[in-house]
């Protein structure tokens, strides 16, 4: 699929899901991730690693965009049923205060995302913390500025895939490694294509080289601008992303050509 000659769109005819192959090892689905994971058949990836959208921080252009739920529940009810199967402008709105809470209260969504998931019978393994050296200034004068964001380790089951070997850290000391902290100091990444800071890829390799072999297949079900996909190709690894936003999938399109010549699009027959 050309790039330049071949913006797929949901109005193009739409194929089956394709695996992608060794020399072409990235596959962009264009569409509703809610409806396109349906086209998936089940047990087709190693390992998934995404980063969803915020609920009620950003709008994404998107009709019935997950992240504008008026309620929070809706909102997990929403990434659970993702997940189960295997830069925006700022909200035109503000929700409404969750149930059994105040005006200001933290709502901790990262981790009723959480609990939701283990309830859904995922095993939550970690709780991992991204620090952000250069995370950006906040004008607030009633509570810290937030410099961190949580990333949560799940698994199908008791027994799994982890080479905790290709993540070792190095000792203070410098005379040899230990086993990785699940506190991670990674600066957010720009982006030459973008206006707005990306998913760094120094976050996404351990996950990548913990989680998954050579060859193995990766699933993005909220691609954005692709880093993923990226990190996957650099380290030998195949990825499947779905975007539905299109500021998004011309720049994931744009990254991907630099490191996969061309890039294998599709738009998946959505179930009826």
């Amino acid at each position: 699929m050309n790039f330049e000659n071949n913006l797929l769109h949901n109005d193009y005819p739409q194929e089956p899901f394709r695996v992608p192959s060794a020399d072409k090892p990235i596959l962009l689905i264009i569409g509703d991730t809610r409806e396109m994971i349906k086209t998936i058949p089940d047990n087709t990836f190693q390992c998934a690693i995404t980063s969803p959208p915020y609920w009620g921080v950003r709008d994404y252009g998107v009709k019935n965009q997950i992240g504008a739920e008026p309620d929070v529940e809706d909102y997990i009810s929403d990434l659970v049923s993702v997940y189960s199967k295997n830069k925006g402008r700022a909200m035109s709105y503000r929700p409404p205060t969750p149930q059994g809470l105040k005006k200001k209260d933290l709502i901790g969504v990262a981790w009723m995302l959480a609990m939701a998931c283990q309830r859904e019978g995922w095993y939550l393994r970690n709780d991992i913390i991204w620090y952000k050296p250069n995370c950006q200034p906040e004008s607030v004068r009633d509570r810290l500025t937030v410099s961190h964001e949580y990333l949560f380790l799940f698994t199908k089951s008791e027994k799994y895939y982890f080479d905790q070997k290709a993540i070792k850290e190095p000792t203070t000391n410098g005379n040899g490694t230990k086993n990785k902290r699940t506190v991670w100091s990674i600066n957010t990444e720009p982006c030459p294509e973008a206006h707005f800071a990306v998913f760094p890829r120094a976050l996404v390799r351990p996950c990548l080289l913990a989680g998954t072999k050579v060859n193995d297949l990766v699933f993005d079900p909220f691609y954005g601008t692709g880093t993923v996909g990226v990190v996957a190709k650099e380290l030998g690894r195949r990825c499947v992303g779905i975007e539905i936003k299109d500021e998004y999938i011309d720049i994931a399109r744009k990254r991907t050509v630099a490191v996969q010549r061309d890039i294998f699009s599709s738009v998946p027959q959505t179930p009826r």
